[in-house]
């Protein structure tokens, strides 16, 4: 019997630890944070574990979610610069003006 609460353990951290989770899921959950209230959160964090699983990520989308991290946050991702330091926006062509 301790075996298997061994191996139940072993595969709980496998699959629920935070180590398991890629740069790419971690910004997807980041963003999910935004959500208005707990019930459009945890669709939103549903949603990123699905499309995750069915699409997945190369080690270069997973570079790109890196050093988007940091710089995504909810109180500007509203804004054309916010959206652009989250990673679902482009920036604006050389010499553009970001929102005009």
């Amino acid at each position: 019997m301790s075996r298997y609460f061994l191996w139940a353990s072993v595969l709980c951290v496998l699959v629920f630890g935070p180590g398991c989770k890629g740069d790419c899921r971690k910004l997807s959950e980041k963003l999910c944070e935004c959500a208005a209230n707990t019930a459009d959160r945890n669709t939103c964090i549903q949603n990123a574990a699905t499309e995750q699983g069915r699409v997945g990520t190369t080690p270069q989308d997973e570079q790109v979610c890196a050093s988007l991290y940091n710089g995504c946050d909810c109180h500007t991702v509203n804004t054309p610069e916010g959206r652009v330091a989250c990673g679902i926006a482009r920036p604006p062509p050389d010499g553009g003006v970001v929102g005009g």
